[in-house]
């Protein structure tokens, strides 16, 4: 038997962590928690200062007895479950359920999965952090006594199966703030105008400014017109050139939120995927030969840009082999963001020599992708500014002010790697002008008004709101990806071209919130007792009287919404249609995925079907039934024949309704980041790119 016992959370990781220490340890998994608060009762002492009760989880009576029994048999055991706050509390449990005295030095915390850091931890041991289990510990009963106080209510009030919680509600509250922003969203009316120039049979373009030097703006078309009748022919002169000098500095290693959010941009990943990958990369990938299995990234969750000096070391390294020194950063780019509680490093790639063309064959397409994504924004952080050349041309005529912008690179710096996505998939290019003096006359070849209206502020996609989460100081990195998947499970969003929409039922239920729980949906009050679980994870504050204070409060409210919150009945919207197979009237649903359609005479029949849309065109296969809009089982939109099973035509590209003019085949409409493009399924017919 071996000598020493380490327990981690992952049997994934176990095998790894057991090659690196050697014969001498024996690495065994818990599989995450091995006691929690019971499911079927509150498990908060409340009368006794929110004593918690713990239990054995429901299945892991056979594991923790492995355990137990290879506990007894080793020397000493070493508790090493993930860096954070929920892995301290998981050690913790652990150190009680196997009788470890939790003040003995029998805690190891490691940042990434490779052999030098795994040695490194086992050679400073320490206590179990009391303070980390502390926050853990406030954090899960403060979340019991909201869910498992208000949840009851809702389901006796409102509808079974429904739920209430801290994050979550203040999520929904954000969504539904939002819609009601577009809803009650006036548009204004504003002009714009654009003129094409002329100078040597180069063509630049140009906006109007202003008038005299002054800045105006266009709200009508009478503003427009004045402005043409101030204008005296197409002849503008050139009274100012400035040209300067712009650096951009690269953007900061990926912190969990900001890895979530550029994975969505970049890679169309959900939060929930893109956190379910990364714990591959982290956890290790076999890499063949000597090194086996290898984690490939620290740990990812994470709300620190933070890198330590051998990481650097190792980019730097990297960077002047493969790019040269004039390449390297000459300052340091870290900035601690506000809130955050550095616990630990960015995410980061474990080695800066595996760089991803390295890793292509070794690693599934959306490990790939992600480890990409992670080592060119590392890498690229630690690289040098890139250097534009800008110019910006003043033209007048008769007092009216047109401005011309153009840049150009001039030295890439970190854009040789890797540039930040926008949430709008915005390319940037290169907008060049041509040599341009002060004094110059210049001709308008077109001048063009354009009328414009403001518009709505856009639905929040996962992105977008993982951002106004973190900007709120809503929740932590742990958090995101299991609220946002919350919401949509329990119905009170979905998700429409992948921005989220709130439900009828959503809306109902913080609509109830709103009047007998306004704090648990107040963004400051949330974000106030995420300022007080730090603080206690600091030291700073005593666990229970945190939950006391808060329970003071809450309790009469409790009480309140029992006797006065009134039943809500949510009717069922009929769909004009009867149910094949019962003949009741069908219904339209709301799911997690968006509107269906079920029969009312549930649960006797569960008949469901999905809303098709119609998309005004004959199958092509069948040539008897339409072809409409599906969604499959990962929710991506598709093409299918009505008829459908007895004609099983599909196709991921929408069809049109005009055959191939080159051989009468099916055309479809082709999309990209660059527009929509008309192509024939069959031959090498194609047409021009519509904008």
């Amino acid at each position: 038997m071996a000598d020493y016992l380490v327990i981690v959370e992952s049997p994934a990781k176990a095998k790894t962590i057991e090659r690196y220490l050697g014969k001498k340890y024996k690495v065994k998994a818990s599989l995450g928690h091995v006691r929690d608060l019971p499911r079927s009762q509150m498990g908060v002492d409340v009368e006794n200062e929110f004593e918690p009760k713990y239990i054995t989880i429901r299945g892991k009576g056979p594991v923790l007895k492995e355990l137990k029994t290879a506990a007894k048999k080793a020397k000493r055991v070493y508790l090493a479950a993930d860096p954070d706050r929920e892995g301290e509390a998981i050690a913790w449990h652990l150190a009680h359920s196997l009788d470890i005295d939790d003040k003995s030095e029998c805690r190891v915390v490691f940042n990434e999965i490779t052999k030098d850091a795994i040695k490194d931890s086992f050679k400073q041991p320490r206590t179990i952090d009391s303070d980390l289990v502390d926050a853990q510990q406030a954090r899960r009963i403060l979340d019991r006594l909201v869910g498992y106080n208000i949840s009851p209510i809702l389901w006796k009030k409102v509808k079974k199966g429904l739920s209430a919680g801290r994050v979550q509600s203040v999520a929904v509250k954000i969504i539904i703030d939002r819609e009601n922003e577009i809803k009650n969203f006036e548009p204004e009316e504003y002009w714009t105008i654009e003129a094409d120039f002329l100078k040597d049979k180069e063509e630049f373009e140009g906006a109007f400014y202003g008038v005299d030097g002054k800045k105006k703006e266009l709200k009508s078309e009478e503003d427009v017109k004045e402005i043409q009748q101030q204008m005296k022919g197409d002849q503008f002169t050139i009274e100012k050139v400035n040209k300067r000098e712009r650096r951009r500095n690269p953007s900061q290693p990926f912190t969990t939120s900001s890895l979530q959010q550029e994975a969505a941009r970049k890679l169309n990943f959900r939060a929930k995927k893109t956190m379910m990958v990364a714990q591959q990369l982290y956890e290790g990938i076999d890499l063949k030969g000597k090194q086996g299995i290898t984690g490939l990234i620290t740990y990812m969750r994470t709300d620190s840009t933070r890198l330590s000096n051998s990481a650097k070391a190792d980019a730097k390294s990297y960077i002047e082999g493969n790019f040269g020194s004039e390449y390297l950063s000459k300052s340091n780019n870290e900035k601690k963001q506000g809130g955050a509680q550095d616990a630990h490093e960015a995410i980061r790639p474990t080695g800066a020599d595996r760089d991803p063309k390295s890793m292509k064959s070794i690693l599934s397409r959306d490990q790939y992708r992600l480890y990409k994504l992670i080592w060119d924004r590392f890498i690229s952080s630690q690289m040098a500014p890139a250097v534009l050349d800008t110019m910006t041309v003043h033209l007048y005529n008769e007092g009216v002010e047109f401005r011309a912008t153009g840049s150009e690179v001039k030295f890439k710096g970190f854009m040789k790697v890797y540039v930040e996505g926008n949430d709008d998939n915005k390319k940037e290019k290169d907008k060049l002008l041509p040599p341009l003096e002060e004094g110059m006359k210049v001709k308008a070849e077109a001048i063009k008004p354009n009328q414009h209206f403001t518009q709505p502020p856009p639905r929040y996609t996962e992105a977008r709101l993982v951002r106004t989460l973190e900007e709120l100081g809503i929740g932590r990195p742990s958090t995101y990806a299991p609220t946002l998947d919350t919401i949509q499970r329990r119905g009170y969003v979905a998700l429409d071209n992948k921005r989220f929409v709130p439900t009828e039922l959503g809306e109902i239920v913080l609509e109830q919130l709103r009047e007998y729980f306004p704090e648990i949906i107040d963004v400051d009050f949330t974000k106030d007792m995420e300022d007080d679980l730090d603080s206690i994870e600091d030291g700073k504050q005593d666990w229970v009287s945190i939950i006391s204070q808060f329970y003071q409060g809450f309790q009469p409210r409790l009480e309140k919404a029992e006797e006065e919150m009134e039943h809500v009945e949510i009717k069922d919207e009929p769909a004009g249609i009867d149910c094949e197979k019962c003949g009741h009237e069908m219904v339209y649903k709301m799911g997690r995925y968006g509107k269906f359609l079920a029969c009312s005479n549930f649960p006797d029949c569960r008949n469901t079907k999905p809303i098709l849309k119609k998309i005004d065109v004959t199958c092509p296969k069948c040539q008897k039934g339409e072809v409409v809009e599906r969604k499959s089982k990962k929710n991506r939109k598709f093409f299918g024949c009505e008829r459908f099973p007895e004609c099983d035509f599909i196709s991921w590209d929408k069809p049109i309704s005009r055959p191939c003019p080159k051989c009468e085949s099916l055309l479809v409409e082709k999309k990209s980041k660059k527009g929509t493009q008309i192509q024939c399924t069959e031959c090498d017919y194609r047409e021009e790119q519509q904008s």
